[in-house]
């Protein structure tokens, strides 16, 4: 064991035993082999501490044979978790509800996504009332994946010291051939998130 898997093991067994309530307990089980989730917010900010998430979407990606991983468009999750006019207690009412389902969905699966501590330090605070801790699911963030992927292309003299590769949402789109939408939804980035670690599983080798 690496001394970086150590540490996450060590992390994830601490997290689980500050879970507030066991009916979570299953989302420190084993995953799905083959299965990921990936999804994108809306938030009101930039701000994880203080901005209000106003949006959650999310969808199952599977590897049904080798070279074939598929994003399941059709096994999906949109939420809107913008302010309903209730009153506090309602609109936390409503927070949980919706977080409930989020958590659900996602089960123990690993979770992909682009640039994903923003969007997960959301979550973690609005499922923290049903949890007590942060999410113990392994986290996969395409923007990392198109890294290594760009770096190995570089070579080896230009692979030293510090390297600068371009790691835009439309970049990363654009080298990976897949579209880009103007006026894109989270279930959109979701989806385009998903597509891409599906590509870049197979150029890194790792489907």
């Amino acid at each position: 064991m690496s001394l970086g898997s150590g540490w996450a093991a060590i992390k994830r067994e601490w997290s689980q035993r500050q879970l507030a309530d066991p009916q979570w307990a299953f989302l420190w089980e084993a995953p799905p082999a083959g299965e990921w989730v990936a999804l994108d917010v809306l938030a009101s900010g930039r701000d994880a501490a203080h901005d209000r998430l106003l949006a959650v979407a999310a969808v199952r990606v599977a590897a049904v044979r080798v070279a074939a991983d598929r994003v399941l468009a059709s096994q999906r999750l949109e939420l809107n978790l913008a302010p309903t006019g209730a009153d506090a207690a309602g609109q936390a009412d409503a927070d949980r509800t919706a977080m409930a389902q989020l958590l659900q969905f996602i089960g123990p699966r690993p979770i992909v996504g682009y640039y994903l501590d923003f969007d997960l330090a959301l979550i973690e605070r609005a499922a923290q009332p049903l949890l007590g801790t942060g999410l113990p699911q392994p986290r996969i963030d395409v923007s990392a994946l198109f890294h290594d992927w760009k770096f190995r292309q570089l070579p080896p003299y230009q692979q030293q010291g510090a390297v600068t590769i371009d790691l835009r949402w439309a970049t990363l789109l654009r080298e990976l051939g897949l579209p880009e939408r103007e006026s894109a939804t989270p279930l959109d980035h979701a989806v385009q998130a998903g597509l891409a670690f599906v590509v870049l599983r197979h150029r890194l080798g790792l489907a």
